[in-house]
């Protein structure tokens, strides 16, 4: 599923700028979609275009795309064209397309964004908010897992509604934090009050005038004490460590007999990844293992593990093999600052291996 989707995301930034219309929007970017789901888009059985939506008495409404399973419409896809922004009035049609129907699905999309909607507030009454959103121009924020729950091969009604609830759940928490953070409301400021140890015995209008400003001040200097310590941790391994890589690199350049030459650039290469890394696991954790024709990089120092190999010696051609997919893909760049380019493909390989440590 990741490399179809790839696929799609490298060809959405080829070919944006010439898809003008939802008819050519469907056939470029949503059909590949439809397909990478497991779903045949041309047996009538699975997938039916234009799907007849009839409400009330307005006859003949269509929806784009219906796909079915056990016989009855699951999903409904309504789509609009990639260069238009998806809003309110799209979702109004797909939820009088959804009123009509069986489906306990509704996606809408353009093609890149991709917003699925169900019925968890009011039973056929699609809720006015996505449970699950997902866009093409942003790979590393995609929820795989999730995504795979509407393929063909996995795809249980009851399951991912269930789902659904607790995405929609932990949307909402995270939502009411981002506004308590960046605005603190009356109710947030009076549970600080009433935990501090200064506070006093009552919340008054002027006592909130007083410290709602200084809690705002403090959530930010905690905030920026957490993500400081967190790259000052990051920062004082990683100096520690080239100090120990120069070192032994010193060591490897006296031996004579010794070929291996760890230069300059794959410490830099190497420490670029450790901070793309940093915020998943301790730095501590990734390693370094150079070699003749190339410099291994390695999750808990263990050859089963690579995060990727650098391919520095050719200082004309440098490359890089990744390891986030079935099969190593080798790809070049121009120098180590390249790879911030690919985060995202060095944090789905580490957390493959994170995942396989936890089902041990």
């Amino acid at each position: 599923m990741k490399e179809a989707i790839k696929k799609i995301a490298e060809r959405i930034e080829k070919n944006f700028d010439r898809i003008e219309t939802e008819e050519a929007t469907k056939n470029a970017f949503i059909m590949p979609f439809i397909q990478m789901l497991g779903y045949d888009i041309f047996d009538p059985e699975e997938v039916i275009p234009e799907f007849i939506a009839d409400i009330g008495i307005k006859k003949g409404e269509k929806v784009d795309y219906a796909i079915f399973h056990d016989g009855k419409p699951a999903i409904l896809i309504e789509c609009k064209s990639c260069c238009t922004e998806l809003c309110v009035d799209n979702e109004s049609q797909l939820f009088r397309y959804f009123h009509a129907t069986k489906a306990k699905f509704g996606v809408l999309t353009n093609g890149i964004v991709y917003k699925f909607f169900t019925d968890l507030e009011e039973p056929n009454k699609m809720d006015t908010k996505p449970f699950l959103e997902i866009n093409l121009r942003e790979l590393d924020k995609i929820d795989y897992n999730e995504l795979a729950k509407f393929s063909k091969d996995n795809f249980n009604e009851q399951n991912i509604r269930d789902r659904a609830a607790v995405l929609k759940c932990a949307t909402s928490i995270r939502n009411v934090l981002k506004e308590e953070l960046s605005n603190p409301s009356e109710e947030f400021i009076r549970l600080i009050f009433k935990k501090m140890d200064c506070g006093g015995n009552f919340f008054t209008e002027k006592v909130k005038e007083k410290i709602t400003p200084l809690v705002k001040s403090a959530i930010e200097t905690v905030i920026n004490d957490k993500v400081k310590s967190h790259l000052n941790n990051a920062l004082n391994t990683t100096e520690a460590k080239s100090e120990e890589i120069a070192a032994v690199t010193a060591a490897q350049q006296e031996d004579a007999e010794n070929e291996i030459v760890t230069t300059q650039e794959e410490i830099d290469a190497y420490n670029i990844i450790r901070a793309i890394l940093c915020q998943d696991v301790p730095v501590d954790e990734i390693v370094m293992r150079d070699a003749k024709s190339y410099c291994a990089i390695l999750y808990h120092d263990n050859n089963r593990k690579p995060l990727c190999r650098l391919y520095f010696n050719n200082l004309n051609r440098k490359s890089v093999v990744f390891f986030d997919g079935e099969a190593e893909e080798r790809i070049s760049i121009q120098s180590a600052m390249d790879l911030y380019n690919y985060s995202s493909r060095l944090r789905h390989t580490l957390a493959k291996y994170c995942d396989k440590n936890t089902q041990q």
